[in-house]
């Protein structure tokens, strides 16, 4: 008889890996963080084995107790991995074999494809859930500033030009709007993740009668009923990486968000806008240069976002010329979703900590403010209300302020005389459109950044983040 090269699948095999390939093979170094999800899918697989009568309930409770002895050693850090064991399933599954002889039934009507797919499902169930709470807290650190400061206004860009005056509030608010997207995003990936796929096997199942319902029930998947959710197609089941892809894609997309905040810090603290000041906790200086307070924390977010793409772009390439069913380059699929995760939760973390801190210069801000050049649409308004076609207003005001220009004055100290001498829309009255008060209690209309609308979106976010 032949002697087995790997313990697990070398049966065939008139001899073992060589150790180059051990090396370059195993995933065991970042697939072990499976551990307490790959224990859960034994143990519900154990359970539906007894369930229907193919190893004893006796057998059932040992392979119990010593998948909890294992996970509480590998807990512990006791537990040591072996890469010529190539993976955390085999790893688990030697170390119980070793405690409980009948754990060599523990992989009945089972393949490694279905039980990692299974893994990941639970993993992914699990990130979400904990990105959806890091991203709320970096909201909460979004809504206590919009409670302090909110009352500040500030002006509103486009093409990084001054455009139109907002309050702080409504700026912060559409940070809010931003992060519940990415939220929502999460929230659908861990729907799409709540099906079980343990009994699908390597590629065709299994000839033996197993009950799949009864294994996703043990494993909480399950719709809002309390039905169970399995998988359709066994094909499909152990090939589709759609999950990784979409989990990639929601980390990318809050990375995304999260730079363009970050940009708008950047600008806000520097000498040229000074806005606000970040805290010092989330700054560094220069080894050179004394006087330098630089903003690391907003610089490092804005480069973990091309990371979070990248991560993305790699699922995305391994998967496109993949044959069904499961091919090995999907060993691949795991580092870039475990470092999505974990910079994530790290991003939204550094969010929320350096918007906490920040400090906002009112004075500043109410000097930018006040340039009566933001409210040159409300002049183009102003007209429109008075009858006169909106791009012929428009071409008015433009005059208006080139002659501004051209004096070198700002638009509210235009004479009147000269102003309604371009267009005889303008009437005496025309310079009380530059009241920021007044042109702030005009924009009423939902989504607009008047008084009366950020206070309900605040009531609306003080609900929702409560």
């Amino acid at each position: 008889m032949a002697k087995q090269s790997q313990a697990t699948w070398g049966g065939r095999f008139s001899s073992g890996p060589a150790e180059l390939m051990l090396q370059f093979s195993e995933s065991v170094s970042f697939d072990r963080r499976l551990a307490p999800f790959d224990v859960a899918g034994s143990k519900a697989h154990s359970a539906m084995l007894a369930h229907v009568g193919i190893i004893t309930a006796k057998e059932r409770d040992a392979i119990h107790a010593g998948l909890d002895a294992v996970l509480a050693e590998i807990e512990a850090g006791r537990f040591t991995w072996s890469t010529q064991l190539e993976d955390v399933h085999m790893n688990i599954e030697q170390a119980l074999t070793r405690r409980v002889p009948a754990a060599a039934k523990l992989h009945t009507a089972r393949s490694r494809n279905d039980q990692v797919a299974t893994d990941m499902r639970l993993f992914f169930k699990h990130a979400c859930a904990v990105l959806s709470e890091k991203i709320r807290g970096a909201q909460q650190a979004v809504l206590a500033v919009a409670g302090r400061d909110g009352d500040v206004l500030i002006p509103g860009y486009t093409h990084l030009q001054r455009a139109q005056p907002v309050f702080l509030s409504h700026h912060l608010f559409a940070y809010l709007e931003m992060l519940e997207r990415d939220r929502e995003r999460f929230s659908v990936v861990a729907d799409h993740a709540n099906w079980c796929p343990l009994g699908s096997g390597a590629i065709a199942g299994t000839t033996l009668p197993i009950d799949r319902e009864f294994t996703a029930k043990q494993l909480g998947f399950v719709d809002t009923k309390g039905r169970p959710r399995v998988t359709q197609n066994s094909m499909d089941t152990v090939a589709d990486r759609d999950l990784f892809i979409e989990f990639a894609a929601a980390c990318a997309l809050f990375g995304v968000h999260m730079s363009r905040i970050a940009e708008d810090l950047i600008i806000w603290s520097s000498v040229e806008f000074k806005f606000i000041d970040l805290p010092d906790t989330f700054c560094t200086g220069s080894s050179l240069m004394p006087q330098k307070k630089n903003p690391d924390s907003c610089e490092l977010l804005r480069g973990k976002s091309a990371r979070l793409q990248g991560n993305l772009h790699t699922l995305l390439t391994l998967a496109k010329g993949l044959p069904l069913t499961y091919n090995r380059d999907l060993q691949e699929d795991k580092p870039p979703v475990f470092d999505s995760f974990d910079q994530t939760a790290l991003c939204a973390d550094v969010l929320a900590g350096t918007i906490a801190g920040m400090t906002v210069f009112r004075t500043r801000c109410a000097e930018a403010v006040a340039d009566p050049a933001l409210l040159a649409t409300d002049l183009a308004d102003y007209l429109v209300a008075r009858g006169v076609p909106f791009r012929e207003a428009h071409h008015a005001v433009g005059a208006v302020v080139k002659l501004a220009e051209k004096n070198n004055m700002k638009l509210d100290q235009l004479p009147s005389d000269e102003v309604r001498k371009l267009h005889p829309g303008f009437g005496p009255d025309w310079v009380e459109v530059f009241d920021l008060k007044r042109g702030m209690a005009l924009r009423r209309g939902t989504g607009m950044p008047g008084p009366a609308q950020v206070k309900k979106q605040f009531k609306r976010w003080a609900k929702a983040l409560s």
